[in-house]
C-alpha cells in the first residue's frame, strides 16, 4: 500500500478494470520491455558511504519534513553519492497491452485487479471444519450436553459471518493475522513494500517511512508540493504518472512472481484517489490504459534493478530504518 496521507471519495472502475487493467498511457517507445533505463550500476561501500554527512537526511526522515529529505538526497545526489535517487524521472504515458504485460513476465496479466481469494476462503473453512469437528465430538457428551453443546460451538461460524457483515474491519484483521500461517506471506508484503519503496525512490519521491506489521503495511511517501495539489483536486498528468507507477510497484512485483496478486485492492483505491484528484478528468478507458501503463513501467524498474529489490526486501523484512533502507539501495549493485 502507498500511504499518502490524502482523504477522498472513491469511485472505482473495478468491473472494467478486471478486463482492461486500469489507466492511461501514450508514448514513445513501443512496449515489450518499457524504455527504462538501469539504475546506475556502480556499488558504493560502506568506506565510501562513511565519507558523506548523513545528519542532514536522517534528520528530515525523523522530522517526517518530505521536503527536507528531497533537498538532502539531491545534496548527496550532487556530492555523488545517491546516484540512484531521481535516476529515472521522465515517465511518457503511452497505450499498453495486455499483451505487453505477459511478455515482461507478469504472471497472470489478466487477473491482476481480481482479488484472490485464498486467505478469505482458507480462514472460513478452516472455522466451519474446526468447529464443525468439535461439534461433532461435542455429540458425544452424556445428556443434555451433547446436545446443547454441538449447537454453541456450531453457531460460531453464524457469529463469525454476522461479525464480518456488521464490522467488516473486524473480520479483515482476523484473515490477515490467520494469512500469517501461509508460507510465502511475509515475503509477499516484503517484496510489495519494498516496490513501492524502490520504484519512489528512482522516480524522485521522498520516502518518510514503511510498515510490515499485519494490518498495517504501507509505505509513506507524502511529499508536501504533491498533497497540496492533491488535497485541491489539481494533480496534473506528469504528476499523475509518477504516483500511478508507485502506486502499481506493490501490484507489479506479486505479478512478477506470483500466479495470484493478493495484496491489489488497496493499491488500486490508492490510485482511484489520485485520478479522482486529477486534472484534466480522464475516462474510463483511459483510466485503464493508465493503469495497464503503471503496472508495465513499474515491473520494469524492478526487473531492471532487480537485485536492488532483493537487496531492500531484506532489509526491510529485519526493520530496518529509512535511512538504511536508502543506504542499502545506493550500495547495492
Amino acid at each position: 500500500m502507498v500511504a499518502l496521507a490524502v482523504s477522498s471519495s472513491v469511485n472505482t472502475p473495478m468491473a472494467s478494470f478486471h478486463r482492461h487493467l486500469s489507466l492511461r498511457s501514450h508514448p514513445r517507445n513501443p512496449p515489450t520491455q518499457l524504455a527504462v533505463s538501469p539504475s546506475s550500476s556502480s556499488s558504493t561501500s560502506p568506506a565510501a558511504s562513511s565519507e558523506f554527512d548523513f545528519s542532514t537526511l536522517e534528520s528530515a526522515i525523523n522530522k517526517k519534513d518530505s521536503n527536507g529529505v528531497k533537498e538532502a538526497l539531491d545534496q548527496l545526489s550532487e556530492q555523488g553519492w545517491a546516484k540512484k535517487w531521481s535516476s529515472q524521472p521522465y515517465l511518457s504515458r503511452r497505450t499498453t497491452s495486455l499483451r505487453e504485460l505477459t511478455t515482461l513476465g507478469i504472471k497472470n496479466a489478466e487477473a491482476l485487479a481480481i482479488p484472490s481469494v485464498r486467505n478469505d476462503a482458507a480462514f472460513l473453512f478452516t472455522v466451519v471444519g474446526t468447529t464443525g469437528f468439535i461439534a461433532v465430538i461435542a455429540g458425544q457428551l452424556p445428556g443434555d450436553w451433547g446436545f446443547f453443546v454441538p449447537y454453541l460451538v456450531g453457531s460460531i461460524s453464524l457469529v463469525v459471518l454476522a461479525v464480518g457483515s456488521v464490522s467488516p474491519g473486524l473480520l479483515q484483521a482476523a484473515i490477515s493475522g490467520f494469512s500469517t500461517f501461509f508460507p510465502d506471506y511475509q515475503e509477499r508484503i516484503a517484496s510489495h513494500e519494498a516496490a513501492h519503496f524502490l520504484v519512489a525512490y528512482l522516480i524522485g519521491l521522498p520516502i518518510l517511512g514503511y510498515s510490515l506489521d499485519i494490518g498495517k503495511e504501507h509505505v509513506n511517501l507524502i511529499d508536501e508540493r504533491l498533497a497540496k495539489l492533491i488535497y485541491s483536486g489539481k494533480l496534473d498528468s506528469k504528476e499523475l504518472d509518477r504516483l500511478a507507477a508507485v502506486a502499481m510497484a506493490g501490484l507489479a512485483a506479486e505479478g512478477l512472481k506470483y500466479d495470484k496478486v493478493i495484496g491489489q485492492s488497496a493499491d488500486l483505491f490508492s490510485l482511484q484517489r489520485f485520478i479522482n484528484r486529477s486534472q484534466p478528468k480522464i475516462s474510463n478507458d483511459q483510466q485503464q490504459n493508465l493503469t495497464r501503463w503503471a503496472v508495465l513501467y513499474s515491473a520494469s524498474l524492478l526487473k531492471n534493478n532487480k537485485t536492488i529489490h532483493e537487496a531492500l526486501m531484506a532489509a526491510m523484512s529485519n526493520n530496518a530504518s529509512v535511512l538504511e533502507c536508502i543506504k542499502t539501495i545506493e550500495a547495492a549493485s
